[in-house]
């Protein structure tokens, strides 16, 4: 993180991109060329792809449960505040 408001830094953001750019290059690069019949080439892609895909879905959701969380959690907290404020007073 690299401010108060939570946003990366661009190299750490070109850092995420490149090295996921590498890994899918890679893993397509080494089913295209693996010695096996193209039958199980196409199966090794479409799973691979399936495993992108569930990756990417899994982390936006737990993002999002993550974040709602805080933001419940900060309602409460607020809440808890008022609630004392105005018994105090």
């Amino acid at each position: 993180m690299d401010n108060e408001l939570g946003s990366n830094s661009a190299g750490w953001m070109f850092f995420v991109k490149a090295s996921f750019a590498i890994a899918l290059l890679a893993t397509a690069l080494g089913i295209v060329f693996a010695p096996i019949d193209i039958l199980v080439k196409g199966y090794m892609g479409i799973c691979a792809l399936f495993l992108v895909s569930t990756a990417i879905t899994l982390s936006k959701t737990m993002r999002d449960d993550h974040e709602s969380k805080r933001i419940h959690n900060r309602l409460s907290e607020a809440r808890a505040q008022q609630l004392l404020k105005e018994y105090t007073e």
